[in-house]
């Protein structure tokens, strides 16, 4: 029984994450340029005294919603050059889809869009 409730969550888990893919088409962008030992925070809301969810180191790839402050949206500027996106969410707070726990519970956040930049 044990085996078989494990296989129905894994299966309820992917049909969950393909709905949800469905539904939303993701980005790929690295966190860049924080400082050495340290990291970039994810945010619950798009602002700095929001409470903080999780933070990533440099070079970890994150899974954007495709949604920024402003009105940028990444799916929108994915076909220019990578330095003209990465102007565009400079000043701006973009949402990521991840998982802080590490335990398969999925959330939005949103990081400082300084600090990333398109993944290739």
């Amino acid at each position: 029984m044990k085996k078989s409730g494990s296989l129905l969550a894994a299966a309820l888990l992917t049909v969950l994450a393909v709905g949800h893919a469905e539904a939303t088409a993701f980005s790929a962008w690295r966190v860049t340029g924080v400082g050495w030992g340290d990291t970039l925070n994810v945010r619950k809301y798009p602002a700095s005294h929001s409470q903080k969810q999780t933070a990533y180191p440099n070079g970890t790839v994150l899974q954007m919603t495709g949604r920024c402050t402003g009105g940028v949206d990444l799916l929108e500027i994915s076909g220019h050059p990578a330095w003209r996106q990465k102007q565009a969410v400079r000043y701006r707070w973009c949402e990521v889809w991840h998982d802080p726990a590490r335990d398969g519970h999925f959330v939005t956040g949103w990081v400082y869009g300084k600090y990333i930049e398109p993944a290739d």
